[in-house]
């Protein structure tokens, strides 16, 4: 027959695994959990379209990274003014909290 102390055991067992697993969710300074990957995922995907719709802009010269909700611009364009639209672009997407424009001058 079994114990009680086996159900408890039992039990104990089951809650440190569901907590470890769930524990592996969480995010860090230096990681995201599974839901800021999904947002950052989605806010680089618009930044990139709105990019690619943008007619002045050559969107295969531009690169987009997405952390926590900064953004990360970088690649060459070919003049100032392109630059400061992508950047102008990319504030104006929803989710964005900041943009660090890395890009550069072709």
């Amino acid at each position: 027959m079994m114990t009680s102390s086996f159900f408890r055991r039992t039990a104990t067992i089951t809650m440190l695994v569901a907590a470890a697993a769930l524990g592996a969710c969480a995010s860090t300074s230096r990681t995201e959990g599974t839901g800021e990957y999904v947002d950052d995922t989605v806010i680089t995907t618009k930044v990139k379209a709105a990019v690619l719709a943008e007619p002045t802009l050559n969107s295969a010269e531009i690169n987009v990274e997405t952390f926590k909700g900064r953004v990360q611009l970088s690649g060459f364009l070919k003049t100032q003014a392109d630059i400061n639209r992508a950047v102008e672009l990319t504030r104006g997407i929803k989710g964005v909290t900041s943009v660090a424009n890395d890009m550069r001058l072709k």
